[in-house]
């Protein structure tokens, strides 16, 4: 869709990036959710390959300094309305959970 204001012509867009955070043009951030989530699982997967061990002591660290970050991104954006977005991201955090030794029963 396009607008002009007096001779300019605007381009409307669907999504817009500002500061590394994607807003769409009903101001929702479920599309940046998604996108945390997907890189929250492909960083779970190649910790889950390649570690042998599955002890406390060696996931958790892990899992601070290289998956938590990519979840917290979402956090100051969650209200009731985005139940979906927060439900997909604690997903990942119960899966980290039951990936640890000892924590499998951890909901």
């Amino acid at each position: 869709m396009n607008q002009s204001l007096g001779t300019t012509q605007m381009e409307s867009i669907l999504t817009e990036k500002d500061l590394r955070l994607l807003v769409d043009s009903r101001l929702s951030i479920s599309h940046q959710c998604a996108l945390a989530a997907k890189q929250a699982n492909g960083i779970m997967g190649c910790i889950r390959q390649n570690t042998a061990s599955r002890w406390r002591e060696l996931i958790l660290p892990l899992y601070s300094a290289l998956l938590r970050p990519h979840l917290e991104y979402c956090v100051q954006f969650w209200a009731l309305h985005y139940k979906r977005d927060m439900d997909m991201l604690e997903s990942i955090q119960r899966r980290a959970t039951k990936l640890m030794k000892g924590m499998e029963k951890l909901t």
